[in-house]
C-alpha cells in the first residue's frame, strides 16, 4: 500500500511538471562532426558531417529571450555534438554564455581533452562535464574504434577530477560485451576519486540499430539492475541507472527516484540545423519547431504538447501494460516516427527474465 500510494504521489507530481514545464536543462548541438566513430552512436555523427556547425551567435539570439521568463543561472546549458571539442571557439562560447547569465556544460568523449583546453573551459566559467567511459580499456577502445580513445578519456578524467569545484560524472553505455566488467570498472573510477557514475543500457537508434552485439539480454538487464542495486547501498560511489526507463521491482533501488522522463519538461534542445526538440537522442520526426523559423520561446511555451500529455503512448504493449500507469510509456528516445510502438521496454526484460 505505501507503494502505491508513493507512486500515486509521483504521478501527480510529474502531471504538475508537465503543466509547469518550467525549463531547466537546454542542451545544444554545437556539431556533428566527431573525432572518434564509436559503434553506437545514436546520432551516427561523422569526422565530416554535412551540416555546417551551428554559428553561436545564432544560438544565443535564440535563447536570449529566456532571460524575461527565467533567471538565466536556473537553466543548465549542456553543450553536446558530435563532439563539442572539435569547435575551436568553444571556450568563447561558453564564456558568452556566462557573460549573460546561463551555467554551461560539455557532454564530451574525452578524446581532444587536454590540460590546456581543460585550463581554457574552466577560465570561461564551464561549471559541468559529462565524460564517457565505456568500460576497461579493451572493451572501451573496441565500443569507440579507436585504440587510445581509453587513454585519452582517462586523461580527462583525471584532469576533471582534479578540479574540486567542477561538477562532473561519468557515463557508461553498457553492454554486452562489458557487462562482466563493471565490477572491475567501478574500482578502476573508485582508484580515480570519481563520484559521481551513470549507467545506461545503448538504445536501438542511429548507428546502434540493428546492431545485436551491443544490446543486452534479459539476463543481463536483470544482472544491470542487481550490480546497481548492489552497488548503491555501500555509497562508495553515487552509481545511478539513467533516466531511460520505468524498472518496475527496480524503482528507487537503482536511481534516487522514481523513473520521470523530463523531454519536453524541463529539457529541450537546439539541434544542429537549428530544430527545437527535447532531448537530442528523440526521433527527429519530435521536432516542435526551428530557431530560424520561429521563437524558441514560443514554442517552448506553446508547443511539446505530446510530451506534456503523453496518453498517445498507450499503444502497443503499453496498451495492456499494468505498470503504464507508472511508466507512462517510458522514455521518449525509444519511440519511433510512426508513434506506434515502443522500441524496446526494459522493464519488460526485467519481467521475462525472472522465467
Amino acid at each position: 500500500m505505501r507503494n502505491k500510494l508513493s507512486h500515486w504521489f509521483h504521478n501527480r507530481f510529474r502531471h504538475h511538471e508537465a503543466q509547469l514545464h518550467e525549463l531547466s536543462y537546454l542542451f545544444w548541438e554545437c556539431t556533428q562532426r566527431c573525432n572518434l566513430n564509436c559503434r553506437h552512436c545514436g546520432s551516427d555523427c561523422t569526422a565530416a558531417a554535412d551540416v555546417a556547425d551551428m554559428p553561436f551567435d545564432d544560438f544565443l539570439n535564440a535563447i536570449l529571450p529566456l532571460k524575461k521568463l527565467y533567471k538565466p543561472n536556473t537553466i543548465t546549458v549542456a553543450i553536446t555534438g558530435g563532439e563539442p571539442l572539435l569547435r575551436p571557439d568553444l571556450a568563447q562560447c561558453g564564456k558568452a554564455l556566462r557573460a549573460n547569465g546561463f551555467r554551461w556544460g560539455i557532454v564530451t568523449n574525452g578524446f581532444a581533452y587536454t590540460a590546456d583546453v581543460h585550463t581554457a573551459l574552466l577560465s570561461a566559467g564551464m561549471g559541468a562535464v559529462t565524460l564517457s567511459l565505456d568500460g576497461l580499456e579493451a572493451s572501451h577502445n573496441h565500443l569507440r574504434a579507436n585504440p587510445n580513445s581509453f587513454n585519452n578519456a582517462v586523461r580527462a578524467l583525471d584532469l576533471i577530477t582534479s578540479s574540486s569545484h567542477l561538477f562532473y560524472d561519468v557515463v557508461t553505455c553498457v553492454n554486452a560485451g562489458n557487462i562482466a566488467e563493471l565490477p572491475q570498472l567501478k574500482e578502476f573510477l573508485i582508484s580515480k576519486n570519481v563520484r559521481a557514475w551513470r549507467l545506461f543500457s545503448i538504445a536501438p537508434i542511429g548507428r546502434a540499430k540493428g546492431n545485436s552485439e551491443l544490446q543486452l539480454s534479459n539476463q543481463q538487464t536483470r544482472k544491470l539492475m542487481e550490480f546497481i542495486a548492489q552497488s548503491r547501498t555501500n555509497k562508495r560511489i553515487d552509481i545511478k541507472f539513467s533516466c531511460e526507463a520505468y524498472v518496475g521491482q527496480y524503482e528507487k533501488k537503482v536511481r534516487d527516484s522514481y523513473f520521470f522522463c523530463r523531454a519536453g519538461i524541463n529539457i529541450a534542445s537546439i539541434l544542429i540545423d537549428g530544430s527545437i526538440s527535447a532531448c537530442p537522442n528523440i526521433n527527429r520526426h519530435f521536432v516542435q519547431g526551428n530557431i530560424y523559423n520561429n521563437s524558441f520561446t514560443d514554442v517552448w511555451e506553446h508547443q511539446f504538447g505530446m510530451m506534456r500529455n503523453r496518453e498517445w503512448t498507450k499503444t502497443g504493449i503499453c496498451r495492456t501494460c499494468k505498470d503504464y500507469k507508472n511508466c507512462n510509456g517510458g522514455a521518449m528516445h525509444l519511440w519511433n516516427e510512426r508513434q506506434n510502438c515502443i522500441m524496446t521496454c526494459i522493464n519488460q526484460r526485467i519481467i521475462v527474465s525472472k522465467k
